[in-house]
C-alpha cells in the first residue's frame, strides 16, 4: 500500500471521534512495519489518548522502526489546559523511524514545532499527503486555531420558491423526517446553536438533540429587546442557555432574566440597531465555542449572509410550493446579479423526499 492509502484508513478512523473531541480535532493514526498494519487508532473523545498513543496500545509487537501514518502533526508542548503528554515524546521513546503527517497543526504551539521536535530526534518526516482532506476533516478547528473566530455552518430548510413558512407563519414541517433528524446530528457536532427570538416565540423549540445520540449544543438566543417568554423550553429544558441582548434591554428583564441562571450576554448593536453579529462571535469564541449552527428564523439567516459570516450552508429544498409566504432570505442589499453571493458546491444529494445541497460561500476562508 502507499503512503495515501494508509493515510485514507488514517482518515477513516479519525472520522469515528466526531462529535466527540471538540474542542480538539480529531485525528487518526495507523502503525505499519514492513508491509503490515501493526497498531491503528484514533482520539476517542477529549481529555482522552490522543490517534497517537491510541495506536501505541493497540500494537502487536515492538513499535521500533516502524512508519507511523497520522492525519495531523502531533502535539509538543505542555501547559496550562493540557490534558496528556506530548506525543512526540512517546513517538521518539518507541524509536518509531518515520511518521508521516497528513497536515500541520495550526496552533501555534505545535506548527511546525512537533516535527522539528521529531527531527532532532533523527526520525524522518513527511508533511502534506492528502493535505487537503485532512484539513477538511478538521475544518473547524482550523478556522477557530487561524482566527479566533467560529466556524458557522448556516442550515434551514424550504420550499422550491424559497419559503420557510406560510403566510401564517406555519413551518411544520417543511422538510422531510430523514433531514429534521440530520438537523439534530449537526446539533450535535456543533458547540453552539443559534437561533432569533421571534423563531423562538413563533415555535417554541427545545434546541436540543432527540433524534440521534450526542450531546446538546449551547442555545444562543438573539433577542435585543429581552421579549423571551419566561417558561420557553430554551429556558426550562437540559441544555445551557445564552441569551444574546443589547444596550436597549432593560435593566429589570435583564435582572429577572439573570436570576433564573441563564447566562446574558450584553452586546453592542450593529448599523440596524440589532445585535452586532461580529462581536457576538468574538464573545463566544471567548467562551470556547468553535463552531455555530445558525438555524433561523429568516431575519437571522440573512443578516448571517449580509455580513458573510457564514462558512457552510447546508439547505433542505423540499418538493413543495408555497406561494405566499415567509422568505428564507430577506434583502441583502444586492441591486444586480453580479453581486449575487456565489456558493462552492460541496456536496448535492437526495435524502428522503428532499434535496440537499451543501456548499461554502465563494471568497470565504478556506
Amino acid at each position: 500500500m502507499s503512503d495515501e492509502e494508509y493515510m485514507k484508513l488514517a482518515l477513516r478512523l479519525a472520522r469515528k471521534g466526531l462529535g466527540k473531541t471538540r474542542p480538539n480535532p480529531m485525528v487518526g493514526a495507523v502503525i505499519v512495519k514492513g508491509d503490515l498494519i501493526i497498531g491503528q487508532g484514533y482520539h476517542h473523545c477529549f481529555g482522552g489518548d490522543h490517534a497517537e498513543i491510541d495506536a501505541f496500545k493497540s500494537a502487536r509487537e515492538s513499535l521500533a522502526g516502524a512508519t507511523l501514518y497520522v492525519t495531523l502533526e502531533p502535539c509538543c508542548h505542555r501547559g496550562e489546559g493540557k490534558k496528556t503528554p506530548p506525543c512526540t515524546d512517546a513517538i521518539i521513546r518507541e524509536r518509531i523511524g518515520r511518521v508521516v503527517i497528513g497536515t500541520l497543526d495550526p496552533n501555534p504551539r505545535v506548527c511546525g514545532n512537533g516535527i522539528k521536535h521529531l527531527n532532532e530526534h533523527g526520525i524522518e518526516t513527511k508533511i502534506g499527503v492528502l493535505e487537503a482532506e485532512c484539513r477538511a476533516l478538521n475544518e473547524v478547528f482550523f478556522k477557530f486555531m487561524s482566527t479566533g473566530v467560529p466556524f458557522v455552518t448556516l442550515k434551514f430548510a424550504q420550499t422550491l420558491d424559497g419559503r420557510i413558512a406560510a403566510a401564517t407563519g406555519d413551518s411544520k414541517w417543511i422538510s422531510g423526517e430523514k433531514f429534521r433528524k440530520l438537523a439534530h446530528k449537526l446539533r450535535s457536532v456543533h458547540d453552539a446553536v443559534l437561533v432569533g427570538i421571534d423563531t423562538v416565540l413563533a415555535d417554541d423549540p427545545e434546541l436540543t438533540v432527540r433524534l440521534v445520540k450526542g450531546r446538546n449544543p449551547t442555545r444562543v438566543i438573539l433577542d435585543s429587546r429581552l421579549r423571551i417568554p419566561p417558561k420557553a423550553k430554551v429556558l426550562t429544558s437540559d441544555a445551557p442557555t445564552i441569551i444574546a441582548t443589547t444596550p436597549r434591554a432593560g435593566e429589570k428583564k435583564l435582572s429577572r432574566l439573570r436570576e433564573t441562571g441563564v447566562e446574558v450576554l450584553t452586546v453592542p448593536v450593529d448599523e440596524q440597531g440589532d445585535v452586532d453579529l461580529r462581536e457576538l462571535l468574538k464573545m463566544l469564541a471567548e467562551r470556547n465555542v468553535s463552531s455555530v449552527l445558525v438555524e433561523g428564523g429568516s431575519g437571522v439567516i440573512t443578516s448571517f449572509l449580509r455580513w458573510k459570516l457564514v462558512d457552510k450552508i447546508i439547505v433542505a429544498v423540499a418538493p413543495k410550493i408555497m406561494g405566499r409566504g415567509v422568505e428564507a432570505v430577506g434583502d441583502l442589499n444586492i441591486k444586480d446579479v453580479s453581486q449575487a453571493l456565489k456558493l462552492d458546491f460541496m456536496k448535492v444529494y437526495r435524502l428522503g423526499e428532499d434535496v440537499v445541497i451543501e456548499g461554502r460561500l465563494a471568497g470565504g476562508w478556506k
